[in-house]
């Protein structure tokens, strides 16, 4: 049961953000279709790779960004003992942002694009872009100043939010000079991600832990003073793992590779300092769903976003594999464990609650969080293989890259079939969650053993 009526605003940012999601998988499978096949010309001057993959890339920005939203304005008036400020302006932002992303979409169709990797959509969509984010925080700002509780974890959160609307205005100007714009574009990019994205998910993480556990609020917010000065040194140091391809001194790639590998530490010690208590403690854990995606995501984020990110930002490494299949590799990991199933752990504990729902249990639930990460677990190493491949035939012996291409066919065929699996997963999550029947047990699942 939820214990504020405003709660309630989360559910449809749910809702979309799981509906985008699904789509944005399937926009990733065609992706793979056209690296592994030769298409018809007719179709690809229809539908080109180009705007697939704007589609592909813009989709994951949104559906996730909605989640988190979503999940903000769920946990916020629990941990701040209050209703939301607004939960009209929480309407209206989402109705925006949604505008928003459906008209890039269809821009997109129509050659509508600033051309930027991640950030294509043009700039009157980026300034509605910014009136959500903004909205987004005065509404959460003005919750917090109304009830006169702060605690470490809204500050955190509050920190990552502000961050994340900051940051986007770097992205919105073009540079005259092709550096600087780059220089600014990895602003938003990777301090989004690997800054920004990291507060909020270190918060919401926190507060989820504590409600499913029984955690002291003492263990958790100790690993919330480490995440942020990891943002402040190593997230923002980080960034120099790419300086090295805008023309800035070659020391940026050591300094960038290294502290850009510790930051999803804190995340992961949160969870094993939780993983503790809990052992100490037998019985607190008071959804199983959720906690397996808790730990399954904080282990995907440890070695998808840092292991993995680490290895290939290596500078005798990334001279080759920079911008390669390898790249690909790592995002998809680092994505999913780190923010894909942050979202899902956040649905799996609030829609039960939106639902009225006690004692919520799914084996669907977690059939399909197994059938998403070992999918993905090969799906990444499907792209890592072709990544290989690319940097030693293209890179190394020089051959073109239509004949590299070439080599690399088999995988993405292997991708398809990854991919295909995995989208399985994701309707499962989907169809899963949006059957729990409001204050009684759900229909299509039954309790785990």
């Amino acid at each position: 049961m939820i214990a504020y009526k405003s709660q309630r605003v989360a559910y449809p940012y749910f809702v979309v953000a799981l509906l985008l999601f699904g789509l944005q998988v399937v926009m990733g499978i065609w992706l793979a279709i056209n690296y592994a096949f030769t298409l018809p010309q007719a179709l690809v001057n229809v539908f080109p790779f180009a705007t697939a993959r704007e589609f592909h890339t813009n989709l994951l920005v949104l559906w996730m960004l909605l989640g988190f939203m979503g999940g903000t304005y769920f946990m916020v008036p629990e941990e701040s003992r209050s209703e939301l400020f607004s939960t009209k302006l929480a309407y209206l932002q989402l109705i925006i942002l949604v505008g928003t992303g459906v008209t890039a979409l269809i821009g997109f169709l129509f050659g509508w694009t600033q051309g930027k990797p991640l950030l294509e959509i043009p700039l009157p969509l980026d300034w509605l872009v910014v009136v959500g984010a903004l909205i987004f925080l005065f509404n959460v700002g003005m919750t917090f100043i109304k009830a006169k509780n702060w605690t470490m974890i809204q500050g955190t959160l509050f920190a990552g939010l502000a961050s994340l609307a900051l940051l986007y205005l770097f992205g919105m100007p073009f540079y005259k000079n092709l550096t600087i714009d780059w220089y600014y574009w990895w602003w938003v990019i990777h301090l989004w991600v690997e800054g920004a994205w990291e507060l909020i998910t270190a918060a919401i993480m926190a507060w989820i832990l504590m409600r499913i556990t029984g955690v002291p609020r003492k263990t958790v917010e100790k690993w919330l003073y480490v995440e942020i000065g990891l943002f402040l040194f190593t997230g923002i140091v980080g960034t120099g793992h790419h300086y090295y391809w805008i023309g800035a001194p070659r020391y940026w790639l050591w300094f960038g590779g290294i502290f850009s590998a510790l930051e999803p530490l804190p995340i992961i010690l949160m969870v094993w300092d939780t993983m503790k208590h809990v052992k100490h403690h037998e019985g607190e854990v008071t959804n199983q769903v959720v906690w397996l995606m808790a730990i399954g995501g904080s282990i995907y984020h440890l070695f998808g976003a840092g292991v993995m990110g680490f290895a290939h930002t290596l500078p005798q490494i990334n001279y080759y594999t920079h911008g390669s299949q390898i790249t690909v590799s790592h995002g998809h990991l680092a994505f999913f464990g780190a923010y894909a199933l942050l979202n899902l752990t956040v649905f799996y504990y609030a829609f039960p609650k939106l639902k009225g729902v006690e004692n919520f249990k799914s084996s669907i639930g977690k059939a399909a969080f197994w059938i998403t990460s070992i999918s993905m677990l090969f799906l990444g190493l499907a792209f890592g293989v072709a990544g290989v491949i690319q940097s030693y035939l293209g890179r190394v012996l020089g051959i073109g890259y239509m004949n590299t291409q070439a080599h690399m066919q088999l995988w993405f065929k292997i991708a398809i079939v990854c991919g295909i699996v995995f989208l399985i997963g994701v309707i499962m999550f989907i169809v899963d969650l949006l059957s729990i029947k409001s204050g009684g047990k759900k229909n299509i699942t039954v309790a785990a053993s």
